[in-house]
């Protein structure tokens, strides 16, 4: 689930520009939140996010995940090598925009969300994170558009964790299905492979 970040020399044109669909903000008493393109100056707070989404979702005892073993193993996304890193994502995405992808989920100044991936033979959806004060409020939905319009029916494929169930339910809606195929991140960390095939599937063809 580590995010593998290539760079190229090529210039491609300005990104393209979040829907303005995208803008608008869910509001209520509690959360004002919006879509918006990733810059490179969120790349310390997207990195927390990361963790922080980590720690909210993936403790499990039967899994032997505990907040420390994330910590060990994740918490090297907020270092300055793995800021950097994201960093060079971002400005990927800026100069490469029908390559890779990022968007993110504002409260304020807060980043509480992400949804981010690239194309290369085929179209990697990851990854996709939300705190648990932006779930619930349809904004997952509105970030599944934005991606799978950028991805234009092509085939696309993701990794997400087993015990995940709400995150699998969460795929299937929009026509992802189970390929079969398991992989135990860092020795321990269960995960799946799904597929969404080219031109949607049988099911989820509109968010």
């Amino acid at each position: 689930m580590s995010l593998v970040v290539s760079f190229t020399c090529r210039r491609y044109p300005a990104p393209l520009p979040v829907p303005a669909w995208a803008r608008t903000r869910l509001n209520n008493a509690q959360v004002d939140l919006l879509i918006d393109s990733a810059r490179a100056e969120d790349a310390p707070a997207l990195a927390r996010t990361i963790l922080a989404a980590w720690l909210e979702t993936y403790p499990d005892q039967d899994a032997g995940i505990s907040e420390a073993w994330i910590r060990a193993h994740r918490g090297d996304v907020v270092t300055s090598e793995g800021i950097a890193q994201w960093q060079g994502f971002i400005e990927e995405v800026e100069r490469q925009p029908g390559r890779r992808f990022c968007r993110v989920v504002r409260n304020g100044g807060e980043i509480v969300g992400l949804l981010c991936g690239q194309r290369a033979e085929s179209v990697s959806l990851g990854p996709m994170y939300m705190r648990q004060e932006a779930q619930g409020r349809g904004i997952g939905r509105q970030l599944m558009a934005a991606f799978l319009a950028w991805a234009d029916d092509e085939l696309i494929s993701l990794w997400v964790t087993a015990y995940n169930e709400r995150a699998i339910s969460f795929y299937k809606h929009y026509g992802f299905e189970d390929t079969g195929e398991r992989h135990l991140w860092r020795d321990r960390l269960p995960n799946i492979r799904m597929t969404r095939p080219a031109g949607g599937g049988q099911r989820g063809a509109k968010p």
